[in-house]
């Protein structure tokens, strides 16, 4: 990809949902580019479109309308087979509840991507103790998630979310679930990472929170203020 293409690109994006006789604007003609290296917040009220609009540059949900260029390829023309790959290799997903497998120690749960991606075994491992380490948490890898705190939990999900060494994270509301000293050791995380070259996209109703990234978006009933 060339440096000057942006990462993400929308253009007048739209995602209508039917319910019933009436439709739903969740996202309401949006245009937004991020550039590789980026650490942008989305911000705005319960309702407001961000997680909606954090699913379609995920690839999660499809768009009712506009373009959405990813490294510069249109996300609309790819078959459900590149889709997958996408999601697979490109983007790194953090949620607020970290979505692990409990009866999987965090080594095992870091590994599940690579299981998904066919690596082998030995590989799997060195990389999952990589990945654990860089998060500060190797000495609890055989650890089940509880035998773990929400704010390590949380590290382990965003270890795994890393392991297929993504262009592009996206984290919805990372710090919703914790106290405030955790969460914010979970976006420090973050800003190192940033730091190294990746990519984030970040949704929170947290100020301080919001306050860590580069350049805060705000949104209100679909749309970008």
């Amino acid at each position: 990809m060339d440096a000057a293409t942006p990462l993400v690109q929308l253009e007048r994006v739209s995602r209508v949902f039917t319910m019933g006789h009436a439709q739903v604007r969740a996202v309401d003609d949006v245009s937004l580019s991020v550039a590789p290296g980026e650490f942008v917040a989305l911000m705005g009220a319960s309702g407001s479109g961000k997680s909606t609009l954090l699913h379609i540059i995920g690839c999660l949900d499809s768009p009712t309308g506009g373009v959405y260029r990813l490294e510069g390829r249109e996300v609309g023309r790819l078959s459900e087979d590149q889709l997958a790959e996408v999601r697979q290799r490109k983007v790194g997903f953090v949620f607020q509840f970290f979505h692990l497998v409990p009866r999987l120690t965090a080594a095992r749960n870091v590994e599940l991507p690579m299981v998904f991606a066919g690596v082998q075994p030995r590989e799997r491992g060195e990389r999952a103790a990589e990945a654990l380490r860089a998060v500060g948490l190797l000495e609890r890898a055989s650890h089940r998630p509880d035998q773990l705190s929400g704010g390590e939990r949380q590290r382990v999900a965003i270890a795994r979310a890393m392991i297929m060494r993504p262009s592009l994270l996206l984290a919805d509301e990372p710090t919703g679930n914790l106290d405030s000293r955790s969460g914010l050791g979970i976006v420090h995380l973050l800003e190192e990472m940033n730091v190294s070259g990746l990519t984030i996209v970040m949704v929170t109703h947290d100020e301080g929170i919001a306050g860590h990234a580069r350049r805060v978006v705000r949104m209100r009933d679909g749309r970008i203020e």
